[in-house]
């Protein structure tokens, strides 16, 4: 399945639970990751989309532990299934 139709669904779904979710492009800095998340009790976090076969580049693994140095969560989902367990987990904590 391609990343696109990965981030599809997941949006889709994320957006059913309730959370807020932004498109994240960044023009001068093309490591950001694919989207920002915000769940109904306000916790933010990012993910990274990609295909099962799909490899972050330098430049993405760098902008990742940038923003992971700041507590915020970065997650890589390699897939729908992975991406929707992902969601019902912070869809359920209610920090």
């Amino acid at each position: 399945m391609l990343e696109k139709q990965i981030e599809s669904k997941i949006v889709k779904k994320a957006k059913e639970l309730g959370f807020l979710t932004y498109k994240f492009s960044s023009p001068s800095n093309r490591g950001v990751p694919d989207r920002i998340f915000i769940s109904p009790h306000g916790e933010i976090f990012f993910i990274e989309f990609k295909s099962a076969k799909g490899k972050l580049s330098q430049l993405q693994k760098k902008v990742i532990k940038d923003i992971e140095h700041y507590n915020i969560e970065v997650f890589i989902v390699y897939g729908v299934e992975e991406g929707l367990l992902l969601l019902n987990l912070k869809s359920e904590n209610k920090c």
